[in-house]
């Protein structure tokens, strides 16, 4: 679909896209799952690597610099584009150790694993932290952002993810299809669940009294909200947004090597359909990327 160039309005940049990350999100609103836009046609996407362009009506900003971020979330960004306007506010410089693809993939997971595990779980030294779905996006980033935190991290994961998700510093990976986490873990901390299902409901089980679950995924289940208070433990869901401040949180964990993201594979514009297909078959490892 050809549309015209945006106009960047006061505080805004226009930011000449090279790489754009895709979340499981975006193709469930492609097939309506969710009104958030209206009908169709809208443009998809949020997570955006590239180059600022033009004179910014900001001092945030110059021609030329590289930037990446999550601008507008929830309300459309229009990321899937070659041009795309966003507030200076949203965005961040781009790490130098990180290429357009590995930075456009970072700032959804990057934020709602920075969210849930410090923002809400108020994670510190010491604690014990159960990530479930650590091979996935959020899942590989909560790990390492919480390793930085100084916890002992415990991961669920299927068995051929194991090698992947002790890469990135989980202390112990429970696989899933094997056994039952409630079974083999107990006195958590923090749950951040980015699975869905009874995951979360099952993993009152492993939490200690007053710990907290962080839920990516059941935010609005206000039953299971209930029971989790009504036991003496803690229940959040975590709605990501663009905050700036985290965001450049996580490049200060890239730039001290504490933080990496993992790109599964990369797709040309032109075969986003295939990016949505695979994303739609499940069990990815870190992210997909659409390169411009």
């Amino acid at each position: 679909m050809d549309a015209p160039e945006p106009q960047p309005l006061p505080t805004e940049v226009l930011v000449r896209v090279k790489a754009i990350g895709l979340n499981p999100l975006e193709p469930r609103l492609r097939a309506g799952e969710f009104p958030l836009f209206g009908q169709p046609p809208f443009i998809l996407g949020w997570d955006i690597s590239g180059v600022v362009e033009g004179l910014p009506q900001t001092w945030r900003f110059r021609p030329g610099d590289e930037v990446f971020g999550m601008p507008l979330f929830p309300r459309a960004a229009n990321a899937y584009a070659e041009i795309v306007a966003a507030p200076a506010l949203h965005l961040a410089r781009k790490p130098a150790s990180l290429s357009h693809v590995e930075a456009s993939a970072l700032p959804v997971v990057g934020l709602t694993a920075w969210q849930g595990l410090v923002d809400l779980g108020g994670v510190t030294e010491g604690d014990r932290v159960l990530v479930h779905g650590g091979g996935g996006g959020i899942g590989h980033v909560a790990i390492q952002i919480a390793k930085s935190l100084g916890a002992h991290v415990i991961a669920t994961a299927s068995g051929s993810k194991r090698e992947f998700v002790e890469g990135f510093g989980a202390d112990e990976v429970v696989d899933y299809t094997a056994v039952d986490f409630t079974e083999a873990v107990s006195d958590i901390d923090v749950v951040l669940d980015t699975v869905g299902g009874d995951t979360a409901e099952r993993s009152l089980k492993v939490l200690r009294p007053g710990g907290h679950l962080v839920t990516a995924v059941a935010e609005e289940d206000t039953e299971l909200a209930a029971r989790f208070e009504a036991a003496g433990v803690r229940f959040s869901g975590i709605a990501v947004d663009p905050d700036p401040v985290a965001l450049r949180r996580l490049v200060e964990l890239v730039e001290q090597g504490k933080l990496r993201v993992h790109v599964q594979e990369t797709f040309p514009f032109e075969r986003i359909a295939d990016a949505h297909r695979l994303i739609e078959s499940g069990h990815l490892q870190g992210k997909l990327v659409l390169t411009v």
